[in-house]
């Protein structure tokens, strides 16, 4: 197969996947697998920033609060608990990574998170039936968020923002504050994160190690920020009006299929 075949293939399944809650690093491991190849942490971290970056145009009123109008009362606060969150993701993150932790590519794992997380949003939603959920974002939920991205952040197929939407949905918040917090806190934290990996990828880079094709690099970025775009809105607009039950399917069949094609 191409190359340029597979860096789109790899930039679109990023881009779906990186804020949909379905976990963009199991389905990118498993991708990798089932096309025969396997890319670099340097190559999967900048397509991830590329997903990333492309969803902030998506949030204005957010954006042009915490820049311009960050003093008024509620921005603070708001923007307070979004860095508290990414701070404590950020610091935990940081003594692991030092420690050298690093994620196993198993894609047994990868599965049982897939089909763990699938039953987990099943049964909230079945808890929150009939319920009425606020908008205002506790302490509490801040430090659920923070719990929940450390979670995915250890665990491939888990999801940061399944992992965290979950959490704030099981203390009270609504799916579309739930789903805005999740993203605004993950935002900062994976672009700290996947700064923090280039720099040392580009810095102790292996000299015996293939050299980066950079305009494979470039096109799967471009690709996931188009796509990613797109999703975002797309769930946006989804949460508005529907619940996580259809990601909760969809996360079981992915695990199914993933043991079916172990076998």
């Amino acid at each position: 197969m191409h190359d340029w075949l597979i860096a789109l293939i790899l930039g679109i399944v990023e881009g779906i996947t990186e804020f949909i809650p379905v976990s963009s690093t199991g389905h990118l491991l498993i991708a990798e697998r089932l096309l025969h190849v396997e890319k670099s942490d340097l190559f999967n971290i900048v397509i991830q920033c590329g997903a990333v970056l492309a969803v902030l145009p998506l949030f204005p009123q957010r954006i042009f609060k915490f820049i311009f109008e960050w003093r008024e009362k509620e921005t603070f606060d708001y923007l307070k608990k979004v860095l508290v969150a990414f701070a404590i993701t950020g610091a935990v993150g940081f003594v692991l990574d030092k420690k050298g932790f690093k994620l196993h590519e198993n894609p047994i794992p990868i599965a049982i998170a897939l089909l763990l997380g699938g039953l987990a949003f099943l049964a909230v939603e079945f808890f929150l039936r009939g319920k009425k959920l606020g908008t205002e974002i506790t302490w509490g939920i801040v430090l659920a968020v923070a719990f929940g991205q450390l979670l995915a952040g250890t665990c491939p197929g888990t999801s940061r923002s399944g992992a965290t939407i979950i959490f704030a949905l099981l203390l009270g918040l609504s799916r579309p504050a739930a789903t805005e917090f999740s993203f605004l806190v993950g935002i900062p934290t994976m672009l700290a994160a996947g700064g923090w990996k280039i720099f040392k990828s580009l810095h102790h880079a292996d000299p015996l190690a293939p050299k980066e094709d950079w305009a494979m690099v470039f096109l799967a970025t471009v690709v996931a920020a188009i796509v990613s775009f797109i999703a975002v809105k797309w769930l946006l607009r989804y949460v508005q009006t529907h619940t996580f039950s259809l990601f909760g399917f969809y996360r079981i069949a992915a695990a199914i299929a993933i043991f079916l094609l172990l076998k």
